[in-house]
Order: structure tokens, then sequence, then C-alpha cells
């Protein structure tokens, strides 16, 4: 099958950029396979004590989480919504307090910046890149706070800065027009706001650390997806509560079909994810012991690209609803990301 709107010159992983009028074009359309979405910390509201980690799973899932093919500068902005809870029998440490029976619902709206540098171009088929993500939060968290001589039911509300997501080193390797491997390291800095004692909080209080490979295959005259993206977190002490997570490693794909539609090219598609934390928490803090999490999550995706006057606009929209889940919040997670080039 041949489209009408030919998916190589939307979408093509090795585009070069040609004269001064198609150059902006070009140049953002290789950024639209490169540009970090979001990896947005602390959007579960919890402490990874409270069984989320700095990465959000879902995240890095479709081609548009690759790594740049040619020179570019871009932002984007990006918004996520969570919600969910956990059964009333199961508890949570959250921030040095033990709880049961927690909900919680988070906003963010972030900002990400990409850039591939002039001599990003590391020879005819590796290339380098690096990005930051600057994340705004609202963060409702209600709970039954146990704790001597009973219990109480607690609510705490938070809005500011949200951990840092930084990406310093970030590489592609295109095998061949359809095919695309690329591997980044992330690092989440906590630059939020944390509080021993207060169930809503905007930062982890640590640092993690996590090398991620992504493997992208997109047919440029059939316009199939299928993206697969894994990854491992690491994460440091939280100073103020002595307790350490466990490394978390998760796996995320997307299977989509791309197609021409109203002047420009959509997709429709499914989303899912695997999350499993493969060493045990420690530290004094770790009143539970190992504490191992585990979800999974599918929904649908929809994307759309479409040029305008001296720009172009691409928009995803997709829906992930977590099942499986054990030792951490169960529920569901909007993701919407725009991007507009000029």
């Amino acid at each position: 099958m041949r489209l009408k709107l030919n998916l190589l010159k939307y979408l093509s992983l090795d585009l070069g950029v040609h004269g001064r009028a198609s150059g902006q074009r070009k140049q953002w359309r290789s950024a639209l396979l490169a540009s970090l979405l979001l990896a947005w910390p602390g959007i579960n509201a919890l402490a990874e004590e409270g069984g989320t980690g700095h990465y959000l799973p879902g995240s890095f899932a479709s081609f548009m989480d690759g790594v740049a093919t040619q020179e570019t500068l871009i932002a984007r902005i990006n918004l996520v919504h969570y919600d969910g809870d956990v059964s009333v029998q199961r508890p949570l440490p959250i921030a040095g307090l033990t709880t049961v029976d927690a909900e919680a619902r988070s906003t963010a709206l972030g900002l990400t910046v990409f850039w591939r540098p002039e001599w990003g171009t590391l020879s005819e088929k590796w290339g380098y890149g690096m990005s930051a993500t600057v994340p705004l939060m609202d963060v409702e968290v209600e709970a039954t706070v146990t704790a001597a001589p009973g219990s109480y039911r607690a609510q705490s509300s938070l809005s500011g800065l949200g951990d840092i997501l930084l990406m310093p080193l970030m590489f592609n390797y295109n095998v061949n027009p359809d095919l695309n491997i690329n591997t980044r390291l992330t690092v989440y800095a906590p630059t939020g706001s944390y509080q021993v004692g207060r169930l809503a909080n905007t930062s982890k209080n640590y640092w993690s650390f996590e090398p991620t490979v992504g493997v992208m295959y997109f047919g440029q005259k059939n316009g199939i997806e299928l993206s697969l993206f894994s990854g491992i977190c690491y994460n440091t002490e939280n100073p103020d509560t002595d307790y350490k997570s466990g490394s978390q490693f998760h796996l995320d794909g997307t299977l989509a079909q791309h197609f021409p539609f109203a002047g420009g090219i959509s997709s429709v598609g499914v989303t899912g994810y695997y999350y499993d934390q493969i060493s045990d928490d420690t530290g004094s803090g770790a009143v539970f012991g190992a504490f191992r999490a585990k979800t999974t999550a599918i929904g649908p995706s929809v994307s759309y690209i479409k040029n305008l006057a001296n720009s172009e606009l691409l928009a995803e929209l997709k829906w992930l609803h977590e099942t499986e889940t054990q030792n951490r919040l169960q529920g569901d997670t909007i993701f919407f990301k725009a991007m507009l080039s000029f």
C-alpha cells in the first residue's frame, strides 16, 4: 500500500537539510523523531517509598521519542494527568508516614528543550543530542495515616516546581530508513519541594540515573510503526527518610498505523508498558522490607502532524489504564503533547 502523502517526506529517520526554504521543515521533522516527550518526575505524587519512581511508565513509547538526525533546537509543551488509588488494606510508606487507602491526583505541565548541535553528527549513521525537561506540578494526596494511638484521615496538596529531568547523552543509529536504534542516559535531579510528614510533595528527594535503549520500526511505505523502549532506573537514598528505593525495569511500546488525514498525517494505535522493580528497597526507613512494585498498562493513542503557513504542528494524545498492580498506586494516565516549529 502506498500512502497518498509520502510518509518519507514527513517522518524519515534520515532526512537531510537542503536549502533555506525546506531546511526548517526537515530540521523539525528530524526533531520529531528525536525530541524527548516527557519522563515526568514525581507525577504519581508519592515518593518512591510509596511504590512509584521517577520514571513515569509510558513516557518513552513511540517514534517521537527518538534522537534527531539533523541539527535542530526545539521546544515542546507536555501535559500529563494521573488519577489513582490503592486498596483499603494495602499500606504505603509516604514521606516517612505509614498510610492505607491512599488516593492521589496530579497534573503536570512541562517544557522540554531538545538540542541537536551541528557537531552532533558523529558519522553518516550515528548522531548525538541532549535534552532537558522542567515540570510544574499540582499534586493532591489523601490517605489514612496509621500512627499510635490510632489512625486519622489526612489530605495534602501542593503546587510548584517538580524534579528536573536532564538527558546529557542521547545517541541514535540509523540501521536503514525503516529502522532506528537509540540510547540515552537520563538524570533526575531533586529540584522540587519535599517535606517529611507531608503527603503531597513535588520531589522524590533523591537522584535517579536511567539508561534506556529504544528500537523503532517505521515503514515509510506502509505507515506501520512498532516502537519498543526499555530501561532501568537506579536510585540514590532519600537522606530525609533513610530509604533507598530498589531499581525499576520498564518496557514501553507502541503499535500504530499512520495515514493521510485532513491535509496532514495522522495515526491510530495502542500503547502499553510493563514496569517491575527488580531489586529490594533498603535502609532504616524501608519499614516494609523489599516492597517491590509492579504494574502493567495499555490504552489507545492518536497523533497528528500538519504543515502550517510558516511552521508545522504535531500533537499526540494517549490514555493508559493500569492493571495487575502491586505495592503502588493503580489508576489512569492521560498524556497530551504538542509541538509547533517556527
